[in-house]
């Protein structure tokens, strides 16, 4: 590790409180110094124009140079990162704020309930169960045995239909990889069953078994750079070895597809969904108390979304946005699937059905009205029964059970509150406060607003702006602008101890809903996505302006962030305005779009993006592709690019190039820099001590080179 995560203790409290030295007397970084970078002679010729790849050799997955190149950057990142003379205290801050007690929505499976909880510091969450909700609580599994490290996750992945038994997924060091183990639930004692090989895949229990889909094992130093083609399904027998499962679905005429079993919870029915990408599905189907084994076709692929919710008998519950841009639920007889055929249960409304939970004997329908959820309570026909009263304007998830079920569980959040669980009564339709988190924070000094700011065409972006009540607008505040505009994903409002941390050091927190997005249906998706990609851009550029018009911040004062997709947008932006902001901290992102579907499973994102192997498509990506677009001899925003050795879902050579092709360039005296994390990946499941890590780095980074010479008193915590 490369900083010593500190215990919590009374000398640190008053360390962190104490008063900070007078500006005159700080010293910190100085002029950084970039490691050289090798060059190499690389052209690629797309459709008559030569594109220079100077640092290809970047992309090497385990290659010696390429290793000792992560060691010289990373000397560099971390010894500027050392000289910030409060790093420390932002790190004992952070570990204070993220110390109190955490826990999931319980769910009920067969005779138990299940959650997870953490107490506080513990890497990794731990899994619970519980006979009833009176039973004694014992632990179910606890992935911080696994690794010393905590780089080790285990999550549930689906359980047999008479609730006996469970699927476990196991991954490690951040991997997409993960191996699949099988335990007895009620003695919690692991088989001997191991699958290899899976990715963005469950367990769908049918019988003594679960079908599962797996790629092939890739080749030596492919694991993770290598594309992952020639996805298939596999049926598994409990006590038999992976090498005797049954192939139920292959279709080697198409390499570049996912394919993902599912089972309805009776077993009745085998789905398997298909997709050419991270939007558009078909289905195939299969009755199971059938001897025909034949898969036909439900619904075909790919211009529309199908999610099979459930079974009545022979029909099937589906939630699409076919001809419905916001979604509905429909009833399917999968022998006549055709649309002239269904019964609308829950019409499309004017706002986006986000999910359908179908619990309890209903169906719980999500709805997402400005960006906060709004949930309904429907009978399985499709009466709506009441609107479900939440705590307030924020984010909810939950409503997951058993169809027997009388009562629920679901959890609520926004930008100041931290994540509080409610029991839900189905038939009286009260919410019951079940258990609230404690943050040593006091959220009744901030406030959150959402305002509508024009884009470049006019179009109206809510963007939700968290800061404290006094906060004065002159343009002197410190900013932090964060999105991520793309692959249909809303970016809700949620809570963060690592904002906390800003808002107490006087930021305003921005979080700009960009098209791309799902926060207004697939419209709002469409509008920001392959040639219609530069809207995102101008949507955040936009967003930027709006803040430092209306005196939030300025130029100097503002930071911008984005992860994976998020991180292209940073990159983008950065690119295209370099004068707008103050700094600029891409995440793990897509900065090659030229290259980026030649990894791993980034074929995927060509119907989200577009690709460089058709003539039309590479002329709109070479237009905004980060890095392509960093222009020699300008002045670039201080920039800290992280990325992590073991990402395999957007491979670090993106990262690695842009961070040498930026140093080559930058002009000015703001450093761009790259923290490369180790035995860590694209994000999900990282531990807690690296996650700590990581935040105090990039906020000290980004409130040093903001202007920023000394913490305030933390006077918001409470007393």
């Amino acid at each position: 590790m490369k900083y010593l995560l500190l215990l919590l203790s009374v000398t640190m409290t008053l360390s962190a409180c104490k008063e900070s030295p007078k500006t005159d007397d700080i010293s910190g970084p100085g002029a950084v110094t970039y490691p050289p970078t090798a060059t190499v002679d690389q052209q690629d010729n797309y459709f008559g124009t030569t594109i220079a790849d100077p640092y290809r050799w970047l992309e090497n997955e385990g290659d010696s140079a390429v290793t000792a190149w992560i060691e010289q950057q990373n000397d560099v990142t971390f010894g500027y990162l050392e000289q910030i003379p409060y790093r420390s205290q932002m790190e004992e801050r952070l570990t204070q704020l993220a110390n109190y007690p955490k826990s999931t929505t319980p769910f009920h499976a067969g005779d138990y309930y299940f959650y997870a909880k953490n107490d506080g510091l513990q890497n990794q969450y731990v899994t619970y169960y519980r006979k009833g909700m009176d039973g004694e609580e014992k632990v179910f599994f606890d992935p911080n045995t696994l690794s010393e490290d905590g780089t080790v996750t285990l999550s549930i992945a689906g359980f047999s239909a008479d609730r006996k038994y469970v699927t476990l997924s196991q991954s490690a060091a951040g991997s997409d990889w993960t191996e699949l183990y099988v335990r007895e639930v009620a003695t919690n004692t692991q088989l001997e069953d191991k699958i290899e090989w899976t990715k963005f895949g469950g367990a769908a229990w049918y019988g003594d078994g679960f079908f599962y889909s797996r790629f092939d094992a890739p080749g030596a130093n492919q694991t993770f750079t290598g594309a992952s083609d020639n996805q298939k399904v596999y049926y598994h027998k409990l006590g038999t070895p992976q090498s005797e499962d049954e192939l139920i679905y292959k279709d080697p005429a198409h390499p570049k597809r996912y394919f993902f079993a599912s089972t309805t919870d009776d077993q009745r029915y085998l789905l398997v969904y298909q997709s050419e990408g991270t939007s558009g599905t078909g289905i195939l189907w299969r009755d199971l108390q059938s001897n025909d084994k034949q898969l036909r076709t439900l619904f075909q692929g790919f211009d529309w979304e199908y999610t099979v919710l459930d079974n009545e008998g022979d029909m099937m519950l589906v939630l699409t946005n076919y001809e419905a841009p916001n979604y509905k639920v429909v009833m399917v007889d999968p022998k006549n699937p055709a649309p002239e055929n269904w019964k609308e249960i829950i019409p499309e409304k004017e706002e986006l059905l986000e999910g359908v939970n179908a619990s309890a004997g209903k169906l719980f329908a999500f709805y997402l009205k400005d960006v906060t959820t709004r949930i309904y309570q429907y009978d399985r026909s499709g009466k709506m029964e009441r609107e479900v009263q939440l705590p307030g304007l924020g984010t909810a998830g939950g409503f997951n059970g058993e169809k027997t079920d009388t009562q629920l569980y679901y959890s609520f959040t926004s930008f100041t509150t931290p994540s509080d669980i409610y029991s839900y009564d189905i038939a009286s339709g009260k919410s019951t406060l079940y258990k609230k988190s404690e943050v040593n924070f006091d959220a009744s000094r901030y406030k959150t607003v959402q305002v509508f700011y024009p884009s470049k065409d006019g179009t109206k972006i809510p963007m939700f702006l968290t800061y404290k009540k006094d906060l004065q607008l002159d343009g002197s505040n410190p900013c932090l602008l964060y999105a991520y505009g793309g692959f249909n994903i809303a970016i809700k409002p949620s809570f963060s101890t690592s904002r906390i941390a800003l808002l107490e050091q006087g930021f305003v927190y921005a979080v700009a809903n960009l098209r791309g997005g799902s926060e207004y249906g697939e419209a709002w998706h469409k509008a920001g996505m392959l040639d219609k990609k530069q809207n995102v851009f101008d949507d955040f550029i936009s967003a930027a302006e709006f803040l430092i018009q209306e005196k939030y911040t300025s130029s100097d004062k503002l930071a911008i962030q984005g992860r994976s997709n998020g991180g292209l947008l940073v990159g983008a932006v950065m690119t295209q305005r370099p004068d707008l902001f103050g700094v600029a901290l891409p995440g793990v992102g897509v900065l090659d779009m030229l290259r980026y579907h030649k990894f791993t499973v980034g074929w995927g994102w060509a119907v989200e993006y577009g690709s460089s192997d058709d003539s039309t498509q590479f002329q709109y990506l070479i237009q905004y592709s980060p890095l392509h677009n960093v222009k020699e001899g300008t002045s670039y925003p201080a920039t800290l690019i992280t990325t992590a050795d073991h990402d395999d879902r957007v491979v670090p050579g993106h990262s690695f190039k842009f961070a040498a092709t930026l140093q080559a360039a930058h002009a000015g005296e703001n450093p761009v820099l790259i923290r490369i994390d180790t035995d860590a990946g694209h994000g999900a499941g990282k531990p807690l001590a690296k996650v700590i890590e990581e935040d105090a780095d990039w906020m000290s980074f980004t409130m040093w080179n903001l202007g920023i010479r000394q913490l305030q008193n933390t006077e918001s915590r409470k007393p």
